[in-house]
């Protein structure tokens, strides 16, 4: 089992920076890629970004490319989100989540059902 635990969530003003962190526990040796996912009130969850367990991989949702960044250190089991230029719209919960199926080292995915371990979520508000 693997267990994840966001944090750096909070209240900020639009244009603001946020660094989210998620912190693996458990059996870490099994992760392989990793991802973060978001979901705003009223609306399904969807995919913000993820990143390879080489790290030489990455991938970004349209409407955060060029103002996030993923990154993450397998030695420290932590895969972190860089914020800047937050935006109203980016309001909501923002999910960890790994993939512990062997697919390779520079395997990454956009799609949540290839996720099999999530974190609690933590809350990112952007006031206008």
């Amino acid at each position: 089992q693997v267990q994840l635990v966001e944090s750096g969530g909070g209240l900020v003003q639009a244009g603001d920076s946020l660094r989210l962190s998620c912190a693996a526990s458990g059996r870490t040796g099994t992760i392989y890629a990793m991802g973060w996912f978001r979901q705003a009130p009223g609306k399904e969850r969807e995919f913000v970004a993820t990143i390879s367990w080489s790290g030489g991989k990455v991938n970004y949702a349209d409407a955060v490319k060029g103002r996030f960044a993923i990154s993450r250190d397998n030695l420290k089991n932590t895969v972190d989100l860089q914020m800047n230029s937050l935006k109203p719209e980016d309001t909501a919960v923002y999910y960890c989540a790994a993939d512990s199926l062997p697919r390779g080292p520079d395997y990454y995915s956009d799609d949540q059902s290839k996720y099999n371990y999530w974190g609690q979520g933590t809350q990112v508000t952007v006031s206008s």
